[in-house]
Order: C-alpha cells, then structure tokens, then sequence
C-alpha cells in the first residue's frame, strides 16, 4: 500500500538494507509469493547508476551476482602498424 502498487502484478520488488549487504526480492507466482533473500559476507551491492526506481531484468540480474558496469567517456584509440 505504501509503494501504492498492487504487489500481485508480475513485478519483482527489491529491498536493500541501509548497509547495503542484503537484498530481498519479493515476487508473486502462482499461488502465492516468493521471498529471496541474499546476504553477502563481503562487500556491497551496486545500484545502477542510470536508475533506482525502475530496474531491467538483466540490471536486477547483475546486481544480485555482484557485477558492476561502470561506463567510461573515453574513446577507443587505435593503432596502426
């Protein structure tokens, strides 16, 4: 009711702790809904940085393995021999 969405939609919804190591992802399916929970021993997980209210499903997917893509400005540079 908070979020002022209805939680049997299809969405997947994420909860991160404040330290940032746990991560809950509750989901409905057929006949009820699904809790994940993943803790991690080190580290922390990395929000996408383009977007923290709506996530794509290969961004989620990521994030809960750990990866990070971080997006560089520099140019590729070539060399010719």
């Amino acid at each position: 009711n908070e979020l002022h969405q209805v939680a049997h939609n299809g969405r997947v919804y994420i909860f991160i702790n404040r330290r940032c190591n746990q991560m809950k992802l509750l989901h409905w399916e057929a006949g009820g809904f699904v809790l994940y929970h993943k803790r991690l021993e080190q580290g922390t997980f990395a929000f996408p940085t383009h977007s923290k209210a709506q996530i794509s499903w290969s961004d989620l997917v990521l994030m809960v393995e750990g990866i990070q893509v971080i997006k560089s400005n520099q140019k590729r540079r070539f060399s010719l021999k």
